[in-house]
């Protein structure tokens, strides 16, 4: 055999090779595709649930989602994301994936979930870098800081009062940390006062075409 003929039968032997694991990994993905997609959104539904404590809906809450590109209102300069909640076909809430700016230590991405009414539901840190022992108490997983903005709304407290006490406002500061609670209550505020100019504009927007 010559040396042309068995380079030859080597690279066709290399491409049935290659042909051969490209078909099983394409099998594989279709075979696996929809149960990680199905993994992925039970998981996002999972991450969400904490921001709606005691509200009552239907159906999946990731299945009208909105995709906000900047600018749009909202606190932060990237993309916000609105999650519509409904109970039937009537809306009972908003949960907004939104970003303090102003952290310590930089961006603070927030979950904020808000009924119908403007009052709010639950509060969670999705992200951040703050100063651990101090500026990260606002995770609910160091602390219970955000809980104290369960219930709460524009009317209560008023507007002028969404400040840590230090400040004349209504809610408690950290414990060395002042600047990290400041950001995310403004955060929090300045969603409120976008999703009640905003309310019917929400629930009447198509969802976005990329949802998980």
């Amino acid at each position: 055999m010559s040396n042309k003929t068995a380079i030859l039968r080597s690279g066709a032997t290399l491409a049935v090779i290659a042909g051969v694991c490209t078909a099983l990994v394409a099998t594989t993905w279709h075979l696996t595709a929809d149960r990680i997609a199905a993994n992925d959104k039970a998981l996002l539904e999972q991450s969400l649930q904490p921001a709606l404590a005691n509200t009552f809906y239907d159906g999946s809450v990731s299945e009208s989602r909105l995709v906000l590109e900047p600018p749009h209102g909202l606190p932060g300069s990237d993309a916000a994301i609105i999650y519509r909640v409904y109970s039937g076909e009537q809306p009972v809430a908003a949960l907004f994936v939104v970003t303090a700016r102003d952290g310590f230590a930089g961006p603070i991405r927030i979950l904020l979930g808000v009924d119908i009414d403007g009052v709010v539901t639950g509060v969670r840190i999705l992200q951040h870098r703050e100063t651990p022992g101090f500026g990260d108490k606002i995770d609910a997983r160091k602390s219970n800081w955000v809980e104290q903005f369960a219930s709460r709304s524009l009317q209560d407290p008023p507007v002028a009062r969404w400040k840590i006490h230090g400040d004349g406002g209504e809610f408690d500061q950290l414990t060395g940390a002042s600047v990290t609670p400041r950001a995310v209550i403004k955060a929090i505020r300045d969603t409120l006062v976008y999703f009640e100019a905003h309310r019917e504009d929400i629930f009447a927007a198509p969802a976005s075409k990329d949802e998980p």
